[in-house]
Protein backbone atom coordinates (compact mmCIF):
# COMPACT_ATOMS: atom_id res chain seq x y z
CA UNK A 1 0.00 0.00 0.00
CA UNK A 2 1.18 3.21 -1.02
CA UNK A 3 2.08 5.46 2.00
CA UNK A 4 2.32 9.46 2.26
CA UNK A 5 5.66 9.75 0.42
CA UNK A 6 4.45 8.17 -2.44
CA UNK A 7 1.61 9.73 -2.47
CA UNK A 8 2.82 13.13 -2.22
CA UNK A 9 5.28 11.96 -5.20
CA UNK A 10 2.21 11.28 -7.35
CA UNK A 11 0.44 14.38 -5.62
CA UNK A 12 3.68 16.60 -7.26
CA UNK A 13 3.80 14.73 -10.15
CA UNK A 14 -0.19 15.43 -10.98
CA UNK A 15 0.45 19.24 -10.08
CA UNK A 16 1.69 20.25 -13.73
CA UNK A 17 -0.82 19.14 -15.72
CA UNK A 18 -3.99 19.63 -13.46
CA UNK A 19 -3.74 22.53 -11.70
CA UNK A 20 -5.53 25.15 -13.26
CA UNK A 21 -6.68 22.85 -16.44
CA UNK A 22 -9.80 22.02 -17.07
CA UNK A 23 -10.89 18.50 -17.60
CA UNK A 24 -11.83 18.70 -21.03
CA UNK A 25 -13.65 15.04 -21.37
CA UNK A 26 -13.53 12.36 -18.77
CA UNK A 27 -14.06 8.67 -19.36
CA UNK A 28 -14.94 6.31 -16.77
CA UNK A 29 -15.02 2.58 -18.21
CA UNK A 30 -16.86 0.65 -14.99
CA UNK A 31 -19.24 1.38 -12.44
CA UNK A 32 -16.53 0.65 -9.75
CA UNK A 33 -13.09 0.48 -8.21
CA UNK A 34 -13.18 -0.91 -4.24
CA UNK A 35 -16.59 0.28 -4.13
CA UNK A 36 -19.10 2.00 -6.56
CA UNK A 37 -17.93 4.70 -8.57
CA UNK A 38 -19.98 8.10 -8.13
CA UNK A 39 -23.32 8.90 -10.00
CA UNK A 40 -22.82 10.77 -13.56
CA UNK A 41 -18.71 10.68 -12.25
CA UNK A 42 -18.00 11.75 -15.91
CA UNK A 43 -20.16 14.35 -16.61
CA UNK A 44 -19.33 16.33 -12.97
CA UNK A 45 -15.80 15.93 -13.86
CA UNK A 46 -16.28 17.03 -17.93
CA UNK A 47 -15.82 20.55 -17.87
CA UNK A 48 -14.42 21.27 -14.14
CA UNK A 49 -11.07 22.99 -13.52
CA UNK A 50 -9.09 21.33 -11.05
CA UNK A 51 -8.60 24.42 -8.83
CA UNK A 52 -5.88 22.86 -6.54
CA UNK A 53 -4.53 19.68 -5.63
CA UNK A 54 -3.96 18.74 -2.17
CA UNK A 55 -2.92 15.52 -0.29
CA UNK A 56 -4.65 14.50 2.96
CA UNK A 57 -2.96 11.69 4.54
CA UNK A 58 -2.75 8.67 1.62
CA UNK A 59 -5.24 10.54 -0.34
CA UNK A 60 -5.02 12.86 -3.12
CA UNK A 61 -7.73 15.71 -3.05
CA UNK A 62 -8.44 17.71 -6.51
CA UNK A 63 -10.69 20.51 -5.66
CA UNK A 64 -12.61 21.59 -8.90
CA UNK A 65 -14.42 24.68 -9.74
CA UNK A 66 -17.89 23.37 -9.71
CA UNK A 67 -17.53 22.81 -5.73
CA UNK A 68 -16.98 19.96 -5.80
CA UNK A 69 -13.83 17.54 -4.91
CA UNK A 70 -12.45 14.58 -6.66
CA UNK A 71 -10.56 11.96 -4.27
CA UNK A 72 -8.33 9.64 -5.62
CA UNK A 73 -6.84 6.53 -3.12
CA UNK A 74 -4.39 4.32 -4.85
CA UNK A 75 -4.62 1.47 -2.87
CA UNK A 76 -2.28 -1.35 -3.61
CA UNK A 77 -2.09 -1.13 -7.22
CA UNK A 78 -3.62 2.14 -8.61
CA UNK A 79 -1.50 4.07 -10.47
CA UNK A 80 -1.95 8.00 -12.00
CA UNK A 81 -0.10 8.03 -15.78
CA UNK A 82 0.43 10.67 -17.32
CA UNK A 83 0.49 11.19 -21.28
CA UNK A 84 0.55 13.54 -23.62
CA UNK A 85 3.23 16.40 -22.26
CA UNK A 86 6.77 16.73 -21.25
CA UNK A 87 7.87 15.64 -18.52
CA UNK A 88 11.47 16.54 -17.84
CA UNK A 89 13.64 15.44 -20.97
CA UNK A 90 10.74 12.98 -22.54
CA UNK A 91 7.89 13.55 -24.11
CA UNK A 92 4.89 10.82 -22.81
CA UNK A 93 3.09 10.35 -26.24
CA UNK A 94 -0.57 8.70 -24.92
CA UNK A 95 -0.36 5.36 -25.31
CA UNK A 96 -3.07 2.67 -26.26
CA UNK A 97 -6.03 2.20 -23.95
CA UNK A 98 -4.62 -0.77 -21.56
CA UNK A 99 -7.15 -3.36 -20.10
CA UNK A 100 -7.26 -1.49 -16.42
CA UNK A 101 -7.54 1.68 -17.71
CA UNK A 102 -10.52 2.61 -15.41
CA UNK A 103 -10.79 6.13 -15.68
CA UNK A 104 -9.17 9.05 -17.97
CA UNK A 105 -8.96 12.40 -17.41
CA UNK A 106 -8.04 14.40 -21.10
CA UNK A 107 -7.02 17.76 -19.84
CA UNK A 108 -7.48 21.04 -21.94
CA UNK A 109 -3.72 21.74 -22.46
CA UNK A 110 -3.08 18.54 -24.29
CA UNK A 111 -2.21 16.19 -21.00
CA UNK A 112 -4.21 12.92 -20.22
CA UNK A 113 -4.14 11.40 -16.53
CA UNK A 114 -5.33 8.18 -16.54
CA UNK A 115 -6.15 5.96 -13.24
CA UNK A 116 -4.79 2.15 -13.91
CA UNK A 117 -5.72 -0.20 -11.19
CA UNK A 118 -5.63 -3.79 -12.14
CA UNK A 119 -6.55 -5.02 -8.45
CA UNK A 120 -9.24 -2.32 -8.48
CA UNK A 121 -8.31 -1.83 -4.52
CA UNK A 122 -8.15 1.68 -5.14
CA UNK A 123 -10.94 4.35 -5.06
CA UNK A 124 -12.36 7.93 -6.04
CA UNK A 125 -15.60 9.87 -4.87
CA UNK A 126 -16.67 13.05 -5.25
CA UNK A 127 -18.06 15.26 -2.69
CA UNK A 128 -18.99 18.65 -1.85
CA UNK A 129 -15.52 20.80 -1.24
CA UNK A 130 -15.48 22.30 2.28
CA UNK A 131 -16.62 19.01 4.13
CA UNK A 132 -13.44 16.71 4.18
CA UNK A 133 -14.43 16.32 8.28
CA UNK A 134 -17.32 14.44 7.21
CA UNK A 135 -16.27 11.91 4.75
CA UNK A 136 -16.04 8.36 5.96
CA UNK A 137 -12.25 7.82 4.55
CA UNK A 138 -11.20 11.65 6.17
CA UNK A 139 -13.17 11.81 9.21
CA UNK A 140 -11.24 11.72 12.65
CA UNK A 141 -7.83 11.57 10.73
CA UNK A 142 -5.24 13.06 12.93
CA UNK A 143 -2.72 15.55 12.09
CA UNK A 144 -0.52 16.04 9.38
CA UNK A 145 2.88 14.78 10.37
CA UNK A 146 4.70 17.49 8.11
CA UNK A 147 1.77 20.20 9.36
CA UNK A 148 1.98 22.74 12.01
CA UNK A 149 -0.49 20.73 14.13
CA UNK A 150 2.18 17.60 14.33
CA UNK A 151 4.46 18.53 17.53
CA UNK A 152 5.95 16.95 20.56
CA UNK A 153 3.58 18.17 23.09
CA UNK A 154 0.64 16.85 20.70
CA UNK A 155 2.21 12.95 20.31
CA UNK A 156 3.22 12.85 24.04
CA UNK A 157 -0.48 13.94 25.20
CA UNK A 158 -1.64 11.29 22.34
CA UNK A 159 0.72 8.43 23.50
CA UNK A 160 -0.22 8.89 27.12
CA UNK A 161 -1.36 6.21 28.96
CA UNK A 162 -1.41 3.88 25.94
CA UNK A 163 -0.55 -0.11 26.18
CA UNK A 164 -0.35 -0.72 22.69
CA UNK A 165 3.20 -1.06 21.55
CA UNK A 166 4.54 1.92 20.12
CA UNK A 167 4.24 0.63 16.56
CA UNK A 168 0.82 0.33 16.18
CA UNK A 169 0.49 3.56 17.90
CA UNK A 170 2.00 5.13 15.25
CA UNK A 171 0.41 3.55 13.02
CA UNK A 172 -3.21 4.75 14.10
CA UNK A 173 -4.34 7.42 11.76
CA UNK A 174 -6.38 9.18 14.44
CA UNK A 175 -2.83 9.93 16.28
CA UNK A 176 -1.18 11.04 12.87
CA UNK A 177 -2.51 10.86 9.50
CA UNK A 178 -0.39 8.74 6.50
CA UNK A 179 2.37 7.19 8.35
CA UNK A 180 2.39 3.33 7.66
CA UNK A 181 4.37 0.15 7.92
CA UNK A 182 7.88 1.25 6.41
CA UNK A 183 8.12 4.28 7.31
CA UNK A 184 7.34 3.72 11.07
CA UNK A 185 9.94 0.75 11.26
CA UNK A 186 12.66 3.17 9.80
CA UNK A 187 12.03 5.90 11.97
CA UNK A 188 12.09 3.64 15.33
CA UNK A 189 15.30 2.48 14.41
CA UNK A 190 16.73 5.97 13.80
CA UNK A 191 15.09 6.66 17.69
CA UNK A 192 16.03 3.37 18.78
CA UNK A 193 12.93 2.37 19.76
CA UNK A 194 11.47 -1.74 20.25
CA UNK A 195 8.58 -1.29 17.74
CA UNK A 196 7.58 -3.73 20.86
CA UNK A 197 7.33 -1.26 23.54
CA UNK A 198 4.24 0.17 24.92
CA UNK A 199 3.99 3.76 23.95
CA UNK A 200 2.41 4.91 27.28
CA UNK A 201 5.81 3.69 29.30
CA UNK A 202 8.12 5.17 26.62
CA UNK A 203 9.75 8.35 28.30
CA UNK A 204 8.71 12.16 27.02
CA UNK A 205 12.22 12.91 26.05
CA UNK A 206 12.43 9.87 23.67
CA UNK A 207 8.75 10.44 22.45
CA UNK A 208 9.94 14.34 21.69
CA UNK A 209 12.93 12.76 19.75
CA UNK A 210 10.74 10.74 17.49
CA UNK A 211 9.00 14.12 15.82
CA UNK A 212 12.00 15.20 13.91
CA UNK A 213 12.71 12.21 12.78
CA UNK A 214 9.03 11.38 11.34
CA UNK A 215 9.50 14.55 9.29
CA UNK A 216 12.68 13.73 8.23
CA UNK A 217 12.33 10.37 7.24
CA UNK A 218 9.38 11.03 5.11
CA UNK A 219 11.17 14.42 3.58
CA UNK A 220 13.67 12.04 2.86
CA UNK A 221 11.53 9.47 1.37
CA UNK A 222 9.42 12.26 -0.71
CA UNK A 223 13.02 13.38 -2.12
CA UNK A 224 14.10 10.00 -3.24
CA UNK A 225 10.68 9.80 -4.89
CA UNK A 226 8.70 7.17 -2.39
CA UNK A 227 9.59 3.21 -2.23
CA UNK A 228 9.09 1.05 -5.06
CA UNK A 229 7.45 -1.83 -3.99
CA UNK A 230 5.76 -4.32 -6.05
CA UNK A 231 2.88 -2.06 -8.40
CA UNK A 232 4.37 1.65 -7.18
CA UNK A 233 5.27 4.26 -9.55
CA UNK A 234 5.42 7.67 -9.82
CA UNK A 235 2.95 9.70 -12.43
CA UNK A 236 5.35 9.90 -14.84
CA UNK A 237 5.65 5.63 -15.35
CA UNK A 238 9.82 6.33 -13.16
CA UNK A 239 10.74 4.18 -9.74
CA UNK A 240 11.39 5.20 -6.49
CA UNK A 241 14.21 5.28 -4.71
CA UNK A 242 14.13 5.14 -0.95
CA UNK A 243 14.00 1.64 -0.76
CA UNK A 244 17.82 1.67 -1.62
CA UNK A 245 18.63 3.81 1.41
CA UNK A 246 16.41 1.31 3.80
CA UNK A 247 18.12 0.60 7.36
CA UNK A 248 16.09 -2.26 9.05
CA UNK A 249 12.88 -2.23 6.26
CA UNK A 250 12.93 -5.77 4.35
CA UNK A 251 16.37 -6.26 5.62
CA UNK A 252 16.16 -9.54 7.77
CA UNK A 253 19.45 -11.02 9.09
CA UNK A 254 21.72 -8.09 7.60
CA UNK A 255 24.12 -6.85 10.29
CA UNK A 256 22.71 -3.62 11.74
CA UNK A 257 23.56 -0.38 10.65
CA UNK A 258 24.52 1.32 13.44
CA UNK A 259 28.28 1.62 13.94
CA UNK A 260 29.34 -0.18 16.53
CA UNK A 261 26.56 -2.74 16.99
CA UNK A 262 26.95 -6.48 16.47
CA UNK A 263 23.80 -7.25 16.28
CA UNK A 264 21.64 -7.98 12.88
CA UNK A 265 17.78 -6.97 11.61
CA UNK A 266 14.64 -9.37 13.23
CA UNK A 267 11.84 -9.76 11.56
CA UNK A 268 8.65 -9.92 13.76
CA UNK A 269 4.80 -9.67 12.81
CA UNK A 270 2.66 -6.61 14.79
CA UNK A 271 -1.13 -7.26 13.97
CA UNK A 272 -0.17 -9.06 11.00
CA UNK A 273 2.38 -6.50 9.38
CA UNK A 274 6.03 -7.23 9.25
CA UNK A 275 8.26 -5.46 11.69
CA UNK A 276 12.08 -4.89 11.12
CA UNK A 277 14.14 -3.78 13.71
CA UNK A 278 17.64 -4.24 15.72
CA UNK A 279 17.06 -6.26 19.36
CA UNK A 280 20.53 -5.48 20.41
CA UNK A 281 20.51 -1.16 19.47
CA UNK A 282 16.66 -0.81 20.05
CA UNK A 283 15.30 -0.64 23.37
Amino acid sequence: MPELPEVETVRRGLEPVMTGQVIATAQVNRPDLRWPLPERMAERLTGARVDRLRRRSKYILADLSTGETLLIHLGMSGRMLISGTMLGEFHHHHPAPARHDHVVLDMAGGARVTFNDARRFGAMDLFATGTDDAHPLLAGLGPEPLGNAFDEDYLIARLKGRKTPIKAALLDQRIVAGLGNIYVSETLFRAGIDPRRHAGRIAADRVRRLVPLIREVLSEAIEAGGSSLRDYRQADGELGYFQHTFRVYDRENAPCPTPGCTGHVARIVQSGRSTFFCPRCQR
